[in-house]
Formats: structure tokens, sequence, C-alpha cells
């Protein structure tokens, strides 16, 4: 009776066991069929994938390496630029020279550049090199990304060429397009080089449409335009 009891024990244990024997085994096929797809899939996708990461690691890293290019390029031209403006200040015309050139050779698209040009011209004109002071003018006409410092450039090469009595040659830039928020001082230096040339009816419309399409607010631009109008009979 032991030997059955043992018999029937020993049978009962193996035919628990069974069901979870087999579970194990269809888990472990599950599982072994699963990597099998995983492997084909990365067989077939695998360079792919790798291909794909490396493009958006590479796309990070380039993307962070132009920005601190364009902070370090900018620094540069920013010291230039203060090395610049502190040669004007002194009267060191080396200095402005070299900086100026530096700029326009190496920095030539950052808005350094330009206020360099701006700032070298006035240095020049001031000291009597009308010359140089209008090829830096136009170097800012002609270079730079600013349309507001190109407008200016424009305004001040006309200033330039009204004192050499190149009053076509300034009447022509104040013709070329520039924007709307520089209309009224457009207006005024074409009512001086019309003024200087004689032209007295010309000038004073010139000058009524400065006042017209000045701002409100500009009240030093429009007390100068109505005193000179004025003293041309309105």
């Amino acid at each position: 009776m032991a030997r059955t009891a043992g018999n029937a024990g020993a049978t009962f244990s193996r035919t628990d066991q069974g069901p979870l024997n087999m579970a194990t085994q269809n888990l472990d096929l599950e599982e072994q069929e699963q990597l099998a797809t995983l492997r084909a899939w990365w067989h077939d996708n695998g360079n792919l994938v790798l291909g794909l990461i490396a493009a958006v690691a590479l796309g990070i890293a380039a993307w962070q390496g132009w920005h601190w290019y364009q902070r370090h390029q900018a620094w540069q031209a920013s010291a230039l630029y203060e090395t610049l403006a502190r040669g004007a200040r002194s009267g060191d015309a080396k200095a402005v020279r070299d900086a100026a050139g530096a700029l326009a050779e190496n920095f030539p698209r950052t808005l350094y550049a330009s206020l360099g040009a701006l700032t070298t011209a006035r240095f020049l004109a001031d000291g009597g090199d009308a010359k140089n002071a209008k090829a830096q003018l136009q170097w800012v006409i002609e270079r730079s990304g600013s349309e507001d410092l190109r407008d200016i450039a424009r305004l001040r090469l006309a200033a330039l060429l009204l004192d050499e009595k190149a009053y076509d040659e300034a009447l022509k830039r104040l013709a070329e397009k520039h924007a709307a928020a520089y209309a009224a001082q457009y207006a005024a230096a074409r009512a001086e080089v019309l003024l200087a040339k004689g032209e007295i009816a010309q000038a004073k419309q010139a000058y009524r449409e400065a006042l017209e399409k000045s701002d409100p607010k500009s009240e030093t631009l429009r007390a100068d335009v109505q005193l000179r109008l004025d003293a041309l009979g309105g």
C-alpha cells in the first residue's frame, strides 16, 4: 500500500508539473520567436537606424557649433569696433584705419562692420578726407545687411556730395529706394540740395513734403524744417 501511495504521489507530482513545463516551453518559444524577429528587423534596418542616430547627433553638434561660431564672431567684431570707436574719440587715425580694415575683411556680415564703416566715414570727413569717407559710406550701402544703416549711409553720402557741389549726384542718391521711416529726412535733404542749386520752388515743395511725412514726435526735425520753410516765405 505504501508503494502504491508512493507511486500515486509520484504520479500526482509529475501530472501537476506537466502544464507548468509546457507553459515554460511555450514562453521560451515565444521569446525565441520575438528575438528572431528582432534580429531579422535589425539586420534589415539596423544600418538605417544607426545612420539616423548619427545624422541627428551630427545635426545637434553642427547647430551648437554654428551658434558658438556666431557668438565668437560677434564677440571678436565687437572688440574691434570698440577699438575703432576709442581711436575715433582720441583722434588715433591708425587705430581707426586698422580696426575698420579688419572689420571689413574678417567680419563683413556683422552689424559691427557697418557701424565701424559709418564711424570711420565720420572720422575721415571731419578730418577733411571726403574721398575715403565716401568710400566707407558706399561700402555700407553695398554690403550692409541693415536697411536702416544703408539708409543712413545714403543720407550722409548725399551731405558730402552737397558739400562738394555735386548736386545731381546727391539728388540721385536721395532718389534711391529707402524705408518709409526715413522719408522725412530724405525729403529735407533733397530740399537742401535743391536750395543750393537755386531751385527755390522745388526746395519749398520738398520741405513741405518733409513736414507731411515727419513723425509728429520728431519735434527737432519739424522745427528745423519749418524754420527753413518760413525763411523761404513758406
